[in-house]
């Protein structure tokens, strides 16, 4: 029996990595994806910042893998009817048979159409994505930054550019344009609110109710007939299924299957919920649903391998009975298969060095939403033995001083118990945001919002209580110490870590070139 995983993204690499676990040693598990690499993908804005982060949050898989064979190809055409891939490698194009399959290959840009929108922007979808935002932003000082699409990624781009902007010293018009009311729309209100006075506070500039009709290069065009100057323009407008299902999202039963041998999961699947409202595609509910997948699958492959079925034996007219049909399994002798519950715990999303989040009721930001974001990518590669990229992840996401990584002696081993469940709040496995998560049903659909007690005390907050303490403490320091460099960055309050060398004293005659210490960069 051949299972094939289509995708290593969220939910690839969950499917995978639970049928590793499952399926029988004969099986054969083949995982296709076009990298060697799983990215943490809701980490990726960082990159425009911190382009050395991506190692942290990139993992070879090589090291998450244990039994599955790892085909490095990019599907072009699925057949969930006839169970068979296509798909094309460095050594030419192949068709893949299989038994049993999960299509995870995430979604596309989608462009709509627009008239050199595809052709002029930056989406944000991969590393080189982020690479090229960022040079585009470092050659064009005193420039405009337009961000097609108010949600989260779109958010989450614009902070990092707004706050690259401050680093360098840039002075870039930061803009982001959305066709909704408001930006972030689809979610609760407060929460998006919540994250628009982020951005503001961060100097961005929020244009809603007006959609980007057209670009050419170094502008953007808006249906109301006004454009915009883009030295940089990024483009999160919108996505579209994968090539493989012709550019559709391909809407599923609740079990997640397509066909009988195939199931759809994650940003490549259009689920609705039971009101018929859009499931939201996230890295939250691509792993809810790949649980699904991976659970249905493995069901499938124990019954391919037990006897079972019942035999038709159709009568004639003349009332005898034929040669018995060919034994076929009914649906009767097939198992129960599990069915996909939408549930969503919360949202997360950063904005800069800030952060905004929503664990049932209650939107809160500063300390604790950097806190959740951090403890979610941590939990994510943790739970796939990336404990090097995990404290990496959690030292630039937190601010902490780190030299490398405060656990590179670590190597960690793929682990089944840390919770891992990227987006998602109350599966970290705090106690406290599991509670806040489970007091909605106290406020029923009422939001409670909590900014107002949790920003006056981030430090990466323009005008926030602390910082401007911080600040006050900081400059009389410097007043009294003749201008003494703290190592610390003014902006963020982040304090360089710093690599001391102890050396014994019978051997400082021999090392006097070589001691001393060195300033190491942030991560």
């Amino acid at each position: 029996m051949r299972v094939a995983v289509f995708g290593a993204g969220y939910a690839g690499l969950t499917v995978a990595r639970r049928l590793e676990r499952a399926l029988s040693p004969e099986a054969d598990l083949v995982v296709v994806d076009e990298s060697t690499d799983h990215l943490v993908q809701h980490e990726l804005h960082r990159l425009i910042r911190y382009p050395d982060l991506e190692s942290a949050i990139t993992v070879p898989l090589d090291n998450i893998l244990s039994r599955a064979r790892l085909r490095q190809a990019t599907v072009t055409d699925i057949d969930a009817e006839e169970g068979t891939a296509t798909l094309d490698a460095a050594d030419g194009t192949e068709t893949l048979e299989y038994d049993l399959a999960a299509v995870c290959l995430g979604a596309e840009t989608a462009f709509y159409g627009l008239d050199g929108v595809e052709a002029y922007a930056t989406p944000l979808k991969t590393t080189d994505d982020a690479r090229t935002i960022r040079d585009h932003a470092l050659r064009n000082p005193g420039g405009t930054a337009v961000v097609g699409g108010g949600g989260l990624s779109g958010i989450q781009a614009a902070g990092e550019l707004a706050a690259l902007s401050d680093a360098e010293g840039l002075d870039l018009d930061v803009r982001i344009v959305e066709m909704a009311d408001r930006i972030a729309p689809g979610f609760d209100a407060a929460f998006a609110d919540a994250v628009r006075d982020e951005l503001v506070a961060r100097g961005v500039t929020i244009e809603t109710g007006v959609a980007v009709d057209a670009a050419d290069e170094g502008t953007v065009h808006l249906e109301d007939g006004r454009s915009l100057d883009a030295d940089i323009f990024v483009w999160t407008g919108g996505i579209r299924g994968p090539d493989a299902l012709g550019g559709e999202r391909r809407p599923t039963a609740r079990d997640l299957q397509i066909s009988d041998s195939t199931f759809v999961v994650g940003d490549a699947a259009a689920v609705t919920d039971e009101n018929g409202q859009a499931v939201p595609a996230s890295a939250q509910t691509a792993v809810r649903q790949a649980r699904v997948a991976a659970t249905n699958i493995a069901a499938l492959a124990g019954a391919d391998e037990e006897p079972g079925g019942s035999v038709t034996v159709p009568v004639s007219e003349e009332g005898e009975a034929p040669e018995p049909a060919v034994a076929e399994t009914t649906t009767e002798s097939r198992p129960s298969l599990s069915v996909y519950e939408p549930e969503t715990a919360g949202w997360v999303v950063s904005v800069g060095d800030g952060a905004v989040a929503q664990v049932g009721p209650f939107v809160f930001s500063g300390e604790p939403a950097k806190a959740a974001k951090a403890a979610i990518g941590a939990g994510h590669l943790g739970s796939v033995g990336a404990i090097r990229q995990a404290s990496e992840l959690v030292a630039e996401e937190l601010g902490w001083p780190t030299a490398g990584g405060s656990l590179d002696g670590f190597d960690g081993t793929p682990s089944d118990v840390l919770p891992t469940d990227p987006g998602s709040p109350s599966e970290l496995g705090d106690p406290g945001l599991s509670l806040l998560g489970q007091v909605d049903r106290l406020f029923g659909e009422e939001s409670v919002d909590l900014t107002s007690l949790t920003r006056p005390t981030d430090r990466s907050y323009p005008g926030s209580a602390i910082r401007q303490l911080q600040e006050t403490v900081f400059d009389s320091l410097d007043l009294l110490s003749g201008g003494t460099d703290r190592r610390a960055d003014g902006e963020t309050g982040r304090t360089h870590a710093v690599d001391i060398d102890v050396v014994e004293e019978a051997d400082r005659d021999h090392s006097e070139d070589d001691t001393g210490s060195e300033a190491g960069g942030e991560n």
